[in-house]
């Protein structure tokens, strides 16, 4: 009985083992399948990728926004650009032996002349719709013919007016709806902001070139540009986008698209990174006037004056170097009828400070005539406040002269000599009082600072000197190390020149 049991037992344990091993067996999947059953999954095929598919960094993203606005402000600038063509005839000699009378009379040959063409090419900015274009004044002087190249079209221009000593001109076409600029304010720009230049560099077919760069200064003033007249009213900004011959006329922009100056001038033939433009806020008032007037009317002060140096300044009792002292005022001037004097120093324009000789001329010259301006002066080491009436600046003359600084003294290194009467006539010194600088010694101080034989010297230490004897005696008072102050007169410029009195040896 136990036997069978068993048996059973055994039976039972190898049938649920088969069972089980079924279900294990279907779950896992290791029972084979018919093709037409489950049929096999076709292969995947992957793409070729080339390059690398990392995301562009921030960085280069940042800069990518950039060069949108590059290419924005282009887009927006570059229809009020345009190419101005000019063309003067001028008479010329055939050979230079025409020049000669006896030359010709010999050979019994005429006068020979023959028609020569210049051609010029610069840049200008339509600023009105109507067309009212503003360039320099270089790109179109003395021209007989001016072209303008516009969307591929050309158009003859007319001369509105132009302005040599700022070297503004504003042309016209006869074209409506222009597309223009917008007119930016200079007077914000920052030194270290991108800016582009827009113009013709070299040739026309380069027009609308675009170049990049950042303002590297503002307020050059005293460069040696514009021919023999000079510009005499500067105040460029400084930009290392390169300006290149052709240029000339063109816009300066800032990121806003806005015009913030007009492209003038290069140092050097070519591109060396260091180009000017004219503010646009200075165009402004030049070119309104010339639209409106035709011509540039501007305030006059009437007075000479030079830069203050150190020496000039503690002579004067300043603590800094600043202002712009006052050489000689004119007869009859606004300034003599407001009160100004000689030896004054005047500090401020309207609170505006003044440090230098250009920035005084500029500023008096931007007010019309009749403007009452407010001046602070610097008079016996004290600030006092003095209002002028300006007139019109008369003619081509100046606003104000510089006088070329000077020193005189015995100890430095010149003589001097009594003024006799004759001499007073024969050097225009009638009716005045001093002596006379007779020789200036080679190399020495004197020399150096530029004092030349035949100036006459009126003051010492502001004490007037009518003679020798009082020269001597006031030269007396001069220690060593000390600053003498020297009042003089150049045939009919007054000046003051400051000078260190050496240690004796």
């Amino acid at each position: 009985m136990k036997s069978k049991i068993f048996s059973l037992v055994i039976l039972m344990a190898i049938f649920v083992g088969i069972v089980s091993g079924l279900i294990i067996a279907s779950n896992f999947d290791f029972t084979s399948h018919s093709e037409a059953a489950s049929p096999l999954p076709e292969p995947k095929v992957k793409a070729v990728v080339f390059g690398s598919q990392e995301p562009v960094p921030e960085q280069v993203a940042s800069m990518e926004t950039m060069s949108k606005a590059f290419t924005w402000v282009a887009k927006e600038v570059n229809p009020a650009v345009v190419t101005i063509k000019s063309k003067a005839v001028v008479q010329r000699k055939v050979h230079p032996f025409f020049d000669d009378d006896f030359f010709r009379r010999f050979f019994n040959m005429p006068q020979q002349d023959e028609e020569q063409i210049l051609r010029g090419l610069g840049s200008g900015v339509i600023v009105k719709s109507d067309g009212y274009i503003v360039t320099n004044n270089h790109v179109v002087d003395e021209a007989d013919e001016i072209q303008v190249s516009y969307k591929g079209e050309e158009y003859k221009a007319q001369v509105i007016g132009t302005d040599p000593l700022t070297d503004v001109a504003v042309i016209k076409i006869e074209k409506k709806d222009l597309a223009t600029v917008r007119l930016g304010d200079s007077d914000e720009l920052q030194v270290g902001e991108w800016v582009l230049a827009i113009g013709n560099p070299f040739d026309s077919i380069l027009q609308n070139t675009v170049t990049a760069g950042i303002v590297s200064a503002k307020g050059r003033s005293g460069l040696a540009l514009g021919g023999n007249q000079g510009i005499q009213y500067q105040d460029f900004i400084q930009t290392d986008a390169a300006i290149n011959p052709g240029n000339s006329g063109g816009a300066l922009v800032n990121l806003r698209g806005e015009l913030v100056g007009i492209n003038t001038a290069i140092v050097g033939q070519a591109n060396v990174g260091i180009g000017f433009a004219i503010p646009v806020n200075m165009v402004k008032d030049v070119m309104e006037q010339l639209v409106e007037k035709g011509r540039v009317i501007r305030g006059f002060l009437g007075v000479n004056i030079q830069a203050v140096d150190e020496k000039l300044a503690k002579s004067f009792g300043l603590d800094e170097t600043t202002g712009v002292l006052v050489t000689m005022v004119q007869n009859d001037s606004p300034a003599e009828k407001a009160g100004l004097r000689s030896e004054d120093i005047i500090l401020k324009v309207n609170g505006k400070q003044m440090d230098s000789v250009e920035e005084l001329q500029r500023v008096i010259a931007s007010y019309a005539p009749d403007s009452k301006v407010d001046l602070t002066i610097w008079r016996n080491e004290k600030e006092k406040s003095v209002e002028v009436k300006l007139g019109e600046r008369p003619g081509s003359e100046p606003v104000a002269e510089s006088p070329e600084a000077s020193s005189a003294t015995e100890k430095l290194g010149f003589d001097v000599q009594a003024l006799t009467d004759d001499l007073a006539s024969r050097l225009g010194y009638e009716g005045e009082d001093g002596v006379l600088v007779s020789n200036v010694k080679s190399n020495s101080v004197a020399d150096l600072e530029g004092i030349r034989k035949g100036d006459l010297i009126t003051a010492v230490n502001r004490k007037a000197v009518k003679n020798l004897g009082d020269f001597n005696e006031e030269m007396e008072k001069i220690n060593a190390d000390e600053i003498v102050l020297f009042r003089l007169k150049r045939g009919n410029v007054s000046l003051f020149a400051a000078l260190r009195m050496p240690d004796n040896e």
